[in-house]
């Protein structure tokens, strides 16, 4: 599975200018000037029969297309020419890939005693050290950091509650994706809105989400977000947090953030609005649908996709011809980036770039993070389709690990700080455990509670029309 570098485009001709001059002279009868237009020529001087003078030789289309200078680097796009007009170059950044690395390896489908079964074929590699952040002090990568151990610390507490059986339902793991969850969110301001997917537990706890809110929730308890109505991840907070619920049909989540957008919009507000996506469900029509919409409206969604190389069972190549899932955003007209899912400071600069272009009213942008599912699709799924191979290369590239090595070579700190860190964690998590088990779980009377609206809010439109809003 080689990751295949965005189409190369062949640059605009230096020469393009110097040769239309040159064309207009011959076909004027003298040079041309930008102040004085050639003159029409008069009918009494044309040839007989209506024919037209002969005009010079055809004028060479000037190629338009943008032409990538190099990982971050913006492409220059000249404007169509005209006559005896001088042509500017218009600068672009569709595209921006901030990897070290470019990952270089094959999955091979092969049969294995009568069963379908994936070799993988690549060098496992060491990955290289993370790259310096941008706009982070000491203490917020120390606060990134942590928020990462509480993450892994607290689906560690999810499995053993599904292992036994207070889990009603599934769980689903985000191994491995912490750093892109947790520095995703950290880049988001008080203002603006996210959706997370099941996997982005971590943007949760950013957002202000104790974690017996996320066990309480697992286990259906009567005191978690929806009052023991949903054993999963579905619940939210409109009101406080400006998180909106994820829903199961993947996609869906982004004509629904578009549309937070445009609400805010309406109010006289640009935020930017963030959801995730994997790259099983970019594959599905209401990730055009949706991704489209916010491109036309120009709305200040940030929609990142995790591509875990795996939906499901299913492989990527066996979803797409392309590597390079961000190259999609071309065909919608929209920036896009490429970074190292596993490095939670390229994440944050990606997405701290996208949040500003937002807020200053510059449209959406698509973030694809390179990274693996390092678990199975649920708790249920073993994953034993995934070669061995393949999870010891992602294994070195363990997000936490990475971020660790970083701060320790920093001199920010010390092997004592982390493991006290660690401690203070795991207390933490413990805590939070013991006041997720000491919930009830919901009476029965309480079911048909909050399943329609008792007068719980007005329902009536905010807006009357164009700028008219309801006394």
């Amino acid at each position: 599975m080689a990751d295949n570098d965005a189409p190369n485009t062949t640059p605009a001709k230096p020469a393009a200018e110097a040769a239309e001059k040159s064309v207009a002279e011959k076909a004027n009868g003298g040079p041309a000037s930008s102040e004085s237009p050639a003159q029409p020529v008069p009918a009494a001087s044309r040839p007989a029969g209506g024919a037209r003078p002969q005009r010079g030789p055809r004028r060479e289309r000037p190629d338009h297309r943008p032409r990538r200078r190099g990982p971050g680097g913006g492409a220059t796009e000249p404007n169509p020419a005209r006559p005896g007009a001088r042509s500017t170059p218009r600068v672009t950044e569709w595209f921006q890939d901030l990897r070290q690395e470019r990952l270089r390896f094959e999955l091979e489908e092969i049969w294995d005693e009568g069963k379908l079964a994936y070799r993988w074929t690549g060098a496992i590699t060491p990955p290289p050290p993370l790259v310096e952040p941008r706009g982070l002090s000491r203490e917020q990568c120390i606060e990134i950091f942590r928020w990462m151990l509480l993450n892994r610390a607290l689906e560690q507490q999810l499995e053993n509650l599904y292992k036994q059986s207070r889990v009603v339902g599934g769980v689903y793991f985000g191994l491995g994706q912490e750093g892109c969850s947790v520095a995703s969110a950290y880049a988001l301001g008080p203002n603006d809105w996210m959706a997370p997917m099941i996997r982005n537990q971590g943007s949760l706890l950013v957002r202000g989400f104790p974690a017996r809110d996320i066990m309480m929730q697992y286990m259906a308890r009567a005191d978690s977000p929806t009052g023991g109505k949903d054993g999963t991840s579905h619940f939210g907070d409109l009101e406080s947090r400006h998180v909106v619920a994820p829903i199961s049909m993947l996609g869906d989540l982004i004509p629904v953030m578009a549309g937070v957008c445009l609400g805010e919009r309406l109010q006289g507000r640009e935020i930017a609005a963030m959801t995730w996506i994997g790259d099983g469900g970019q594959s599905t029509g209401v990730f055009h649908e949706g991704l489209n919409l916010a491109a036309v409206q120009n709305l200040g969604l940030v929609l990142i996709v995790e591509n875990n190389l795996w939906a499901y069972s299913t492989p990527l190549q066996k979803q797409t011809r392309i590597r390079d899932l961000a190259i999609r955003a071309r065909a919608y007209g929209i920036p896009a980036m490429i970074v190292d899912g596993t490095d939670p400071f390229q994440v944050y600069q990606a997405a701290h770039q996208a949040i500003e272009r937002a807020h200053a009213g510059g449209g959406p942008t698509l973030i694809e993070a390179k990274l693996m599912r390092m678990k199975g699709h649920a708790i249920h799924d073993p994953a034993a389709y995934v070669p061995a191979a393949m999870l010891e290369f992602w294994r070195l590239r363990d997000p936490i690990a990475r971020l660790e090595i970083w701060l320790k070579r920093k001199s920010w700190l010390d092997e004592a700080a982390i493991e006290e860190m660690r401690r203070a964690v795991e207390s933490e998590i413990l805590a939070e455990r013991d006041a997720a088990e000491a919930s009830p779980m919901p009476p029965p009377e309480r079911a048909f509670e909050g399943v329609y609206c008792d007068g719980c809010h007005d329902p009536r439109p905010r807006f009357l029309g164009r700028g008219r809003r309801r006394p």
